[in-house]
C-alpha cells in the first residue's frame, strides 16, 4: 500500500507550520496516482508519526485543504485530493507551454556547465537495461525536467509549475513504466540536450513541448483515475 512516509518533526517553527511542511512533503512524494495508493489521512496516527498533538495537525490539515492538496469530507475524514483525468490534461498541456517556453530560455542564459550537468540524468542510463532500473530512471526523469524549469531563471514560469507540479510529478511516476515509455523517454532526453548545447532554442522549444504532448497523448488513451 502507497501511503506516506513520515518521520518526527523538530526545531523552533511553530507546531502547525511544522506539521504543514511535514504532511506536505510526504505527499509530494507520494504516487497519488497509483491505484493503490491510500488517499484517507488518519488523524491519529499522522498525529503520533509527527509528533503533534491534534490541534497543530488540524491546523496544518486545514491550510492543507486551502492550498487543494487535501479535502475534509463530513463524517468521513480526510483525503488527499487528486484531480480528475480533464484537469490532469489540462495541467499536462500549460507543463509543455511552460516547459518548452523554459527550454528556449535555457539555451539563451544557463552556462555550458549547467546544461551539460543535464547528461547525468540521461546518460547513466540506456534504452537496453533500463527496465532494470526503473526506480532510479523514474526519479532521474523527474529531476531532468525540474532542472529546465530551474535553468530558465525565469521565477514565474517556476512558480507556475510549482502549482502543477505535484500531479504531473504523480502522474510521470505512474505511467513512465506504461507502453515502453522509458526507453522512448530517454531517447527524448538525449535530444533535447543536443538542441541545448547547440544553442538552438527553437528546437529544444519544440521537442521539450513534443516530448511533454506525448505524456498527454498516454494519459488520454491510457490512463483511468477514479
Amino acid at each position: 500500500m502507497d501511503g506516506l512516509d513520515l518521520r518526527p518533526i523538530a526545531g523552533a517553527q511553530s507546531l502547525k507550520t511544522r506539521a504543514y511542511e511535514a504532511i506536505k512533503a510526504a505527499i509530494f512524494e507520494m504516487n497519488i496516482y497509483d491505484e493503490r495508493a491510500q488517499l484517507r489521512l488518519d488523524e491519529r496516527a499522522l498525529a503520533l508519526s509527527i509528533g503533534v498533538s491534534r490541534t497543530p495537525l488540524r491546523e496544518a490539515l486545514a491550510q492543507l485543504e486551502q492550498e487543494g492538496l487535501v479535502r475534509a469530507e463530513p463524517r468521513r475524514g480526510v483525503y488527499i485530493q487528486r484531480r480528475t483525468k480533464a484537469e490532469i490534461l489540462e495541467m499536462i498541456t500549460v507543463w509543455a507551454a511552460l516547459e518548452s517556453m523554459a527550454a528556449r530560455l535555457v539555451t539563451e542564459v544557463a552556462a555550458d556547465d549547467e546544461i551539460a550537468a543535464l547528461h547525468d540524468l540521461v546518460d547513466t542510463f540506456s534504452g537496453d537495461d533500463v527496465d532494470s532500473h526503473m526506480g532510479e530512471y523514474s526519479e532521474a526523469n523527474i529531476r531532468f525536467h525540474a532542472a529546465i524549469i530551474a535553468l530558465s531563471r525565469c521565477k514565474l514560469i517556476g512558480d507556475i509549475t510549482n502549482g502543477l507540479f505535484m500531479h504531473v510529478r504523480a502522474i510521470r511516476r505512474r505511467t513512465i513504466f506504461e507502453q515502453d515509455r522509458a526507453r522512448r523517454s530517454i531517447l527524448d532526453h538525449r535530444e533535447i540536450v543536443e538542441a541545448l548545447e547547440a544553442r538552438n532554442g527553437e528546437r529544444a522549444e519544440r521537442l521539450v513541448r513534443e516530448h511533454t504532448l506525448k505524456l498527454r497523448r498516454h494519459v488520454d488513451e491510457f490512463v483511468t483515475i477514479e
